[in-house]
């Protein structure tokens, strides 16, 4: 039995089956590996066109190319568990395997659906990945081994099918509701159209049956040779969706508009919800998935979450999973917990992906903001629907697929540093991930010094050897091997930094479920302290020195805390008095004490 199969079974004793281990454990108990299936392993060259024929312009299929499918699968997944347990990891965050359309784009920028937020039929496996049934073994073998799998899913927007008359081969610009309402044709001053229909905020069936004509804003329709692609058939009706043209990602049109041309639903009709309910509820009935991480959940509006959020977890209930993990994303680049904290209490999503630690992260490790910036992220923790407890329960993360990898983020920081001073840096950061509160959520690539060249497809490189050349040019961390090599192995420091501190975290609850008291920070790069746990002499003590000098400071801890233990970086025995510790860091240096009271 592994170490974190034992661990599984402690939690709830040494009758549970490993399904029962891991619907009893709450998910602040995860530690979260997303992945990729497209760019992680080719399980099986046989799917790697989706079953179509001809070019990369109809299968989607070029790994030499950044944007396009490279064969990666839930084969390649299933027979790679070993190495993703290895690293310490207890959940598996799966971007999207819904079917997609395999490419769009206009004609000289097109690219494929490889990473999966392009579908066409949201109730099966895209073919590229596999079938239902490779996604069931999947599912059962990750099971088997105590670990639980997170679907990616997306009620925002389908693939882009729908077309507008007006903006045939070219730009569609939002249309905003105040110039084009929903009882006129064409603006303010044209024909009326649903004269009867009270507007998008009385969202029930009568008013909604009410909306008859789609074209509002543009005149929307569906190419002859689309006009059932989608699954299930409901969703390729134009009357389900905004049709106000591209959002420009600001006010109105944050919600309404096409999401980079993506048919935009319109998510306040409540044959919406239902669809959508019906959907994702079967994937739980069907596969007995342990949570849902929920794309562009910020673009949605808040009346859809609150009746979508409580059907899944009853749906989750009935099938016997407890501890249903819903976390959405609301995309910020700030450290603003007051923004994200808003997605909790007025949509009542239960937990949202943690962007304010990414940030504070990012300016912590970068230089460009002193230690206090933590002890800022912390402060708004309180903001939640739940408080402290809820923030508990929060994603955390360095980087992810989209705004690039923290490796990247450093080396623009520090162009000069040395291959060991990028090693440092990056170990420091996923130090501050594994001790920090949250869920701490490792993007595939990072435990193998993975930098990328920035966000999107540039951040989305292969686990498996790698045919992409701006992939293969890239200076990895820790190691002097490039992408064009397979890396599923085991030497990488970042691979066993993340391993050693995951079984820290495993075995000291209050890492899991401690509180956070900021102990020391500055202004200034320097000195970050802070305790996870009460003040009973068992806290555990996380220091951070960010500067490139060494430090050398008194810094308070809980008064009943006497003696300490090393459990990672070098610790003093014991406290230099009631309620103080003496700490010297080397530059770039840390430590993980724990606590004891005096005997």
């Amino acid at each position: 039995m592994s170490i974190a199969a034992a661990f599984l079974l402690a939690l709830v004793g040494q009758a549970a089956t490993p399904v029962e281990a891991l619907r009893a454990r709450p998910p602040e108990d995860e530690i979260i590996y997303f992945v990729l299936p497209d760019r992680f392993d080719n399980g099986d060259p046989a799917n790697d066109r989706g079953g179509l024929s001809g070019d990369r312009l109809t299968t989607g299929y070029d790994p030499t190319s950044k944007g396009f499918y490279h064969g990666g699968d839930l084969k390649g997944l299933m027979r790679r568990l070993d190495y993703i347990q290895s690293l310490g990891t207890t959940a598996i965050w799966l971007a999207p395997i819904f079917k997609n359309k395999a490419v769009q784009g206009a004609s000289g920028q097109e690219s494929a659906g490889y990473h999966g937020y392009w579908v066409t039929d949201f109730t099966t496996v895209d073919p590229h990945f596999g079938t239902d049934a490779d996604f069931a073994a999947f599912v059962d073998a990750a099971h088997a081994r105590g670990m639980k799998v997170y679907m990616d899913i997306i009620a925002n927007h389908t693939a882009d099918v729908i077309q507008y008359r007006e903006c045939i081969g070219k730009p569609c610009p939002y249309r905003g509701k105040a110039d084009y309402p929903y009882q006129r044709r064409g603006g303010i001053a044209g024909k009326p159209i649903n004269p009867d229909f009270a507007g998008d905020a009385v969202q029930t069936p009568e008013n909604f049956a009410k909306l008859t004509d789609p074209a509002f804003a543009y005149t929307p329709f569906v190419p002859p040779a689309e006009a059932h692609v989608k699954v299930p058939e409901w969703l390729n009706d134009p009357h389900y969706y905004h049709n106000r043209g591209d959002s420009t990602f600001a006010g109105e049109s944050a919600r309404y508009g096409d999401f980079s041309g993506l048919d935009d639903l319109m998510t306040e009709d409540p044959r919406v919800v239902s669809g959508f309910v019906s959907i994702f509820g079967s994937w739980i009935d069907r596969f007995g998935v342990d949570g849902f991480r929920i794309d562009t959940a910020r673009h949605v509006n808040p009346e859809f979450w609150q009746a979508f959020v409580p059907a899944m977890q009853a749906r989750a209930a009935a099938r016997g999973i407890a501890n249903f993990h819903i976390f959405g994303e609301v995309y910020s680049e700030a450290v603003d917990p007051g923004y994200t904290a808003q997605y909790t209490r007025r949509d009542k999503l239960p937990a949202v992906l943690d962007f304010s630690f990414q940030a504070a992260a990012r300016a912590l490790l970068s230089g460009k903001a002193g230690t206090d910036v933590f002890a800022r992220l912390i402060d708004g923790d309180i903001l939640y629907e739940g408080g402290d407890a809820a923030a508990q329960r929060l994603p955390t993360f360095l980087g992810n697929h989209d705004m690039g990898r923290m490796g990247h983020m450093l080396d623009l920081a520090w162009p000069k540093a040395t291959d060991a001073e990028r090693l440092q840096r990056l170990t420091l950061a996923h130090v501050l991930l594994l001790s920090a509160r949250g869920v701490p959520t490792i993007y595939s690539g990072d435990e193998q010094g993975f930098t990328g060249h920035g966000g999107d497809q540039d951040a989305r490189e292969d686990m498996f050897a790698s045919q992409v050349a701006s992939y293969n040019d890239n200076r990895l961390i820790g190691t002097t091997t490039t992408t064009a090599t397979a890396h599923f192995g085991q030497d990488n420091p970042i691979f066993r930094t993340i391993a050693t501190l995951a079984k820290i975290r495993r075995d000291h609850t209050q890492l899991r479920h401690g509180r956070t008291i900021v102990r020391y920070a500055q202004d200034r790069p320097g000195l970050l302290a802070f305790t996870r746990g009460d003040d009973d002499g068992h806290e555990i003590l996380i220091a951070l020195n960010t500067s490139s000098t060494p430090l050398s400071a008194n810094v308070e801890i809980g008064a009943n805390s006497a003696r300490f233990t090393t459990l990672a970086g070098a610790c003093p025995a014991q406290a230099t008095a009631p309620g103080s510790l003496s700490l010297t860091l080397p530059p770039l240096g840390y430590a993980i004490c724990a606590a004891s009271p005096d005997k």
